[in-house]
């Protein structure tokens, strides 16, 4: 029998969601019209990378469209030339020329102080500049290119987003704390003062422009590692010594399937205690993928957590021994797709179908009881089930469909529903217009 103190629930029910965000500052990226709130209780914003060669403007501009259309709200470019300082402004004005307004950041390595300061068209067109203080030379030299760098962010009145990286840590000053730490009593091990030395350099540079005359909410940081353990640990502690928003990714996550878990299980630990402002999947993509991929998984990882809603959800069961048919798993990847190349058109016509909630069930396990309480739901026959498929709306079971155009039938279902129920009576706007 069971324990009657132990099955009795406590006196309060255990809370469900994230902790609520860690105040930070908020930091304003500006393209005309377009202003992308970073920290401050902004939703967490999506942020991408072209991975195009910068100096081809056209190839870079469309990219970046795709990208924007996929919903990345911050667009990351590579800026490492002189050729792609030059075909920054053609970029950002082919993107103005097909409505795009979406914010292209800028980021510099080695050489970003010339650049800025040699193309000031180029300074000009990008919304923000990604500086990694680690590249930048040492001593003297690497401080007077820092302040360059800092001097055209204020003359541009553009934040920056600081961004340490494990692969690229300022070894001045890891030497330094490694030498402190030889004299602690208890030494740490190497990988601590690593830890230590990338939250150290990421906050100590966000202040020392600052002292350059960088507004503090002009300011994200971001402190890149490769392993998810690291990662955990670097922004725990960066979040807890600094109110900058701070820009969440996992540096050379992988390929395919391991470098979405990895992102995953790291920034979804993360986001759950209220750390993390601005995310970016770093996937590699596979030969011949679409760049999209990791708008689409970050989006994901935020709208399965709850913390924001980018487009309808698909509710689909694994499938086994009693649904030996395909034909579920067919309709559900053709709902879903058909879902996500609506939402340029719906999210300014339908507002709310975001959070819609669609069912796409294999057998009568599970299906009638998911399909009622999704928003709209299909029950499809198992092996050895009735051939029927009954369609629920609302929780209410609406009509039974049978025969070879089912799949057809049920999307026009779902588009009448999110009219219905979403639809403002505006016509839409042709997707390709969509940012």
């Amino acid at each position: 029998m069971t324990d009657e103190v132990t099955a009795k629930p406590s006196s309060a029910p255990t809370s469900v969601g994230a902790a609520l965000r860690k105040p930070t500052r908020a930091v304003a990226v500006r393209w005309g019209d377009n202003v992308v709130q970073v920290g401050g209780g902004a939703p967490v914003v999506v942020q991408s990378m072209t991975n195009t060669d910068t100096a081809e403007a056209i190839a870079t501009a469309i990219q970046v469209r795709q990208l924007a259309q996929a919903g990345s709200e911050l667009v990351r470019i590579t800026v490492n030339t002189p050729e792609a300082a030059r075909e920054v402004i053609e970029i950002r004005n082919q993107l103005d020329r097909m409505n795009v307004s979406v914010p292209l950041v800028g980021d510099f390595h080695f050489n970003g102080h010339k650049l800025l300061t040699e193309y000031p068209d180029c300074a000009q067109a990008l919304s923000k500049y990604r500086i990694n203080p680690g590249n930048m030379g040492g001593g003297k030299r690497r401080d007077d290119n820092f302040a360059r760098m800092i001097d055209v962010a204020c003359r541009n009145d553009r934040p920056v987003r600081i961004g340490v990286n494990w692969g690229s840590l300022d070894q001045e000053l890891l030497a330094r704390m490694m030498d402190n730490n030889n004299q602690r009593a208890q030494p740490w091990d190497a990988g601590a003062v690593m830890r230590d030395a990338l939250v150290v350099s990421a906050i100590s540079n966000a202040q020392r422009a600052e002292e350059l005359g960088l507004p503090g909410d002009a300011i994200v940081l971001s402190c890149k590692v490769s392993q998810v353990q690291d990662l955990i640990t670097v922004y725990t502690d960066l979040s807890a010594r600094c109110d900058y928003p701070l820009h969440l990714g996992l540096t050379e996550a992988g390929m395919g399937s391991k470098g979405i878990v990895a992102s995953t299980a790291a920034l979804s630990v993360l986001l759950q205690q209220g750390i993390g402002d601005t995310i970016r999947i770093s996937l590699t993509p596979e030969p011949g993928g679409d760049r999209t991929r990791e708008v689409i998984v970050a989006q994901e990882i935020l709208q399965t957590m709850g913390l924001r809603a980018f487009t309808p959800m698909v509710v689909a069961c694994p499938g086994c021994g009693r649904t030996s048919s395909t034909f579920f798993q067919e309709l559900a990847d053709s709902i879903q797709s058909f879902l996500r190349d609506q939402m340029p058109v719906w999210k300014n016509q339908c507002a709310g179908v975001e959070n819609m909630h669609v069912a796409v069930m294999g057998c009568v396990v599970n299906g009638p009881g998911e399909s009622r309480h999704a928003d709209i739901g299909i029950s499809l026959p198992g092996t050895g089930e009735v051939p029927a498929a009954p369609v629920y709306i609302d929780g209410k079971r609406t009509v039974t469909l049978k025969g070879d155009t089912i799949a057809s039938e049920f999307q026009q279902i779902v588009q009448d529903y999110v009219q219905e129920r979403y639809g403002t009576g505006q016509s839409a706007p042709s997707s390709s217009d969509a940012n």
